[in-house]
C-alpha cells in the first residue's frame, strides 16, 4: 500500500468518524467499552538485534552475519503537522473495535525504518563471482570483511512496514470524578501480521530503490499505559516487542530471483493519540 494513499485513507476516515461523533454528544460519559471503536496517530521510534542477512542475486549468494542496523526518525519539523507529508516520519495508525467490556480487537499499520549501519565488520560467508563487487570476490567462509555504503547497502526506510491485527486486554488503574472524566488505563496485547517491505539494495554496482514486496511475518506483544480524558481523547504510550521473518525481501524490481532473507528480534516505543467513540451505557 502506497503512502499517499494511506493519506487519502486518513482524511476518509477522520470524516466519517467525526461525523458519527454527533452521536453520542447527548449520552452520559460513563459508558461500557463494548460496542464502541477508537482510532490512533502518532510516532515510534525502534531498535533491532543483529541479523545474519542472506542475499541472493546473479552471480553471488551469501550471507553477512551478525550485521547491524538502525532506525531511521524523521527530525522534529514541520511534516509531522503537514497532511500531506504525515507519512514521512516512522508512524503508527491503529482502528480498534470493542468487541467485550475491556477487550479489543483492531487492525493497525507500524511503518518502521530498517537501515544498515556503516561502516561495520561483519562475518562473511557465501560466493561472490569475480568483478560482480568492487568490494567482495570469491568464496568466503566465515570471514570477518569491513562494509561501506558505497559497495554494500541495505535497508527497509519507506519501509519495514508491519500491517497486524492485535487482540487487547484493557485495566482501569485511575478514575477520576463520578463521570470518569479522567481514567489512567493499562494495556496488554499480543499482535501478528504481514511485513510489507520498501527494500534499497545497493549491491554488484547496481542501486534499486523501493522495490516492493509482501515480504514475512511478525508476532509481538504490546503493552501500554493509556491517558483517557472524558472517555473519549485519548494519550497513549506504548513499548513493542516482537519477532520478525523476512522470508523473501525482493531486491531488483525487474528480476524475481534476487532476494533476501533475514530473522531479527526489535523493540519500539510508541506515543499515539486517539478518539474512542462508545454508544453503550453502563
Amino acid at each position: 500500500m502506497k503512502h499517499t494513499a494511506i493519506k487519502y485513507i486518513l482524511l476518509v476516515v477522520f470524516g466519517i468518524l467525526l461525523s458519527l461523533d454527533s452521536l453520542t454528544i447527548a449520552q452520559n460519559l460513563n459508558q461500557t467499552d463494548k460496542g464502541g471503536f477508537y482510532f490512533y496517530w502518532g510516532y515510534n521510534r525502534s531498535a533491532y538485534t543483529t541479523s545474519d542477512l542472506h542475499i541472493v542475486g546473479q552471480g553471488y549468494d551469501f550471507t553477512m552475519k551478525d550485521m547491524t542496523a538502525s532506525d531511521n526518525p524523521e527530525r522534529l519539523s514541520s511534516k509531522y503537522l503537514d497532511i500531506k507529508k504525515l507519512t514521512i516520519p516512522q508512524f503508527n495508525l491503529r482502528l480498534g473495535y470493542f468487541f467485550k467490556d475491556k477487550w479489543s480487537l483492531s487492525l493497525g499499520y507500524d511503518h518502521m525504518k530498517y537501515v544498515m549501519d556503516h561502516p561495520q565488520d561483519i562475518i562473511l560467508n557465501g560466493h561472490i563471482d569475480p568483478e560482480i563487487s568492487n568490494l567482495w570476490s570469491g568464496d568466503y567462509n566465515d570471514q570477518l570483511s569491513a562494509t561501506n555504503y558505497d559497495d554494500i547497502h541495505y535497508e527497509n526506510s519507506d519501509g519495514l512496514n508491519y500491517i497486524r491485527v492485535e487482540l487487547a486486554r484493557y485495566f482501569d488503574l485511575i478514575s477520576v470524578g463520578e463521570n470518569n472524566w479522567f481514567r489512567v488505563r493499562a494495556q496488554a496485547a499480543a499482535a501478528a501480521g504481514i511485513i510489507l517491505s520498501f527494500n534499497d539494495l545497493n549491491f554488484a554496482n547496481q542501486f534499486d530503490r523501493k522495490t516492493i514486496s509482501v515480504s514475512g511475518y511478525g508476532i509481538s506483544v504490546h503493552p501500554g499505559l493509556r491517558l483517557e480524558f472524558f472517555n473519549h481523547i485519548f494519550l497513549q504510550t506504548n513499548f513493542s516487542a516482537g519477532f520478525i521473518h523476512q522470508v523473501k525481501v525482493r531486491t531488483r524490481p525487474e528480476d524475481k530471483g534476487s532476494y533476501a532473507d533475514q530473522r531479527f528480534g526489535y523493540i519500539d516505543s510508541e506515543l499515539v493519540l486517539g478518539y474512542t467513540w462508545r454508544f453503550n451505557k453502563d
